[in-house]
């Protein structure tokens, strides 16, 4: 599958398995896994240690490519059930601005995450002798969409909030809103384009390339430089982009690896001709 697809799953892995040690920690819910106001389900410490011990297992066997197929599929599974019967109905029936994609912006991170487990359960689905080959084809395009789709949408909050955004850009970088603005095009361009499977792997090993240097330049500083309030937050954001950046990888490593085997069939074709 290429190395590029395995760290993707690594980083992946990791960011699952980070956000669950966070749960537990600050007991309490990574503030984009469910809707605000403890809405349709409660908050209290044994849910809290539940989830955060789930996420942590979770991670660790996509990490260690256990059952990675079936733990991604269900990890996917369960995200998208919270997304469509969550925080739709949160959105619709107690957000007021739900018109305002802003408003959207928790649960589309919900779907990104979403939407790339489907293409990590998709793409390690090798390993299962009796997977339905058609049923995880259609899985990795969906799976693409439902990622690529928040992307698009965070490219476009890069503009509308341009101001609010370019304060998170470190103080010893020059040129603020430039660098927003930059990033808005990139994020917006980068969905567009793997939707459209234009140049995919190039695409998102790029996107990947970038959401990490944005992990290592403004995320950690943000953890480090913190107040204990707003660490676990920051936390979940700085695991949020890591794994961003691993399901830009996967895509883009399983894109290399279709190309190449494209490439070899062709090969192969041309010499039965001859």
């Amino acid at each position: 599958m290429g190395n590029l697809s395995d760290i993707g799953r690594i980083f992946y892995g990791l960011a699952i398995a980070g956000i669950g040690i966070s749960t537990i920690f600050f007991n309490n819910y990574p503030y984009m896994l469910l809707p605000p106001q403890g809405f349709l389900i409660p908050g209290s410490s044994l849910l809290h240690y539940i989830s955060g011990v789930m996420l942590i297992l979770i991670g660790s066997r996509i990490v260690f490519k256990i059952k990675t197929w079936l733990v991604s599929f269900l990890f996917g599974v369960m995200l998208l059930l919270i997304f469509c019967f969550f925080y739709i109905p949160y959105e619709f029936m107690v957000n007021l601005n739900y018109l305002q994609l802003g408003e959207w912006e928790n649960a589309e991170k919900e779907l990104a995450l979403a939407g790339g487990v489907f293409v990590i359960a998709a793409s390690f689905s090798e390993n299962n002798e009796n997977a339905d080959k058609r049923f995880w084809e259609k899985l990795k395009p969906f799976g693409i969409i439902l990622f690529s789709i928040p992307i698009i949408s965070f490219g476009i909050l890069h503009f509308q909030f341009a101001k609010e955004i370019s304060t998170m850009v470190p103080t010893w970088v020059p040129g603020h809103l430039f660098w927003t603005y930059i990033a808005g095009v990139g994020l917006f361009g980068s969905g567009i384009a793997i939707i459209l499977n234009i140049k995919t792997g190039l695409i998102a090993a790029l996107l990947g390339s970038i959401i990490f240097i944005w992990f290592a330049i403004l995320h950690i500083p943000r953890v480090i430089l913190s107040s204990f309030a707003d660490l676990g937050d920051e936390i979940t954001s700085a695991f949020l982009a890591l794994a961003y950046c691993g399901i830009s990888f996967v895509i883009a490593g399983t894109a290399k690896k279709k190309d190449r085997n494209a490439a070899k069939l062709f090969y192969q074709k041309d010499q039965v001709s001859k």
